[in-house]
């Protein structure tokens, strides 16, 4: 059975005629009838019966039909739908984000996007996660773009670079060093921090510059979440080296610059190198790589 003895026996039990089902279906009355009947052998019962000239549905041909004729229904919406979110002017972007990226850069980038695009009809599903989240998802298509950190050794995705994101000392206002700008990371280190887990893209980072120093910080909580961290460094937990994020600014928080520490951030848009684009996507990648050259 094949999709279309379904619609040969949609047109034949709407039209109840075998010349006229198959101008409809533009095809010759005899590869209609064979259908017919390789459709009736397969399921075992006669579909239709003579009526005169005519044709009509047998009992157990009406009752097939009410299944093949919702079957197609659902078929068609699926078609329908799936070229409306992978067409040339329109689409869906599954768009996935580390949490650093959710208040300015992400939002600004998509507005952009969209107004410079106003003769596209595109809509962006947003999911927010922490890096090794994102990449597990770019595999498994739940995702088709991202922006995040990169894994080394991810040979099935594309990182590439769009943006950096300056490292600073959190730490709760009236603390020793909120009066010290900038600060040292060996006087930072002194001091209980509010770690990144090593789920985080970030932990790597952060690592490398305390091994460059040749310090070991002194971790007192772990956390995955940016927003959740400055919580806790203005709650008194401990201090943070974190990106500087604008949530920084709205809490009982002294923001300090670094001295003499040159890593940063580096911020990636992440694609899958072997799972298919649709055109909205590659369209919004060439955008993305425009805009954001660095």
């Amino acid at each position: 059975m094949n999709l279309n003895q379904l619609r040969y026996f949609a047109a034949l039990a709407r039209l109840e005629h075998y010349t006229k089902a198959a101008e409809e279906l533009q095809i010759s009355q005899p590869s209609l009838s064979h259908a017919m009947n390789t459709l009736e052998k397969e399921i075992g019962t006669a579909l239709f019966q003579k009526q005169g000239r005519n044709v009509a549905l047998t009992k157990y041909g009406r009752f097939f039909l009410d299944y093949v004729e919702d079957s197609l229904r659902t078929l068609d919406l699926g078609i329908e739908k799936t070229r409306a979110m992978t067409g040339q002017t329109g689409g869906v972007i599954d768009l996935a984000f580390i949490y650093t990226l959710g208040s300015e850069f992400v939002p600004e980038l998509v507005a952009d996007f969209i107004r410079s695009h106003e003769e596209l009809d595109v809509r962006f599903k947003f999911t927010v996660g922490n890096t090794r989240e994102i990449i597990q998802g770019l595999k498994e298509e739940r995702f088709d773009a991202a922006f995040c950190s990169m894994i080394e050794k991810e040979t099935s995705i594309e990182f590439i670079p769009v943006g950096e994101e300056r490292l600073v000392v959190a730490v709760p206002k009236g603390h020793p060093l909120a009066d010290k700008k900038p600060v040292d990371l060996e006087e930072a280190a002194c001091y209980p921090q509010v770690y990144y887990t090593e789920e985080s893209g970030l932990r790597p980072v952060i690592d490398r510059m305390f091994r460059m120093a040749k310090i070991k910080p002194k971790i007192a909580y772990e956390i995955e979440e940016d927003g959740s961290m400055a919580g806790l460094v203005a709650q008194n937990f401990g201090i943070a080296i974190m990106p500087d994020i604008p949530i920084l600014r709205n809490l009982n928080i002294e923001v300090l610059e670094l001295r003499n520490t040159y890593l940063k951030r580096q911020v990636y848009m992440a694609i899958s190198k072997e799972n298919y684009l649709t055109p909205m996507v590659k369209r919004f990648a060439d955008y993305v790589q425009r805009i954001c050259r660095i």
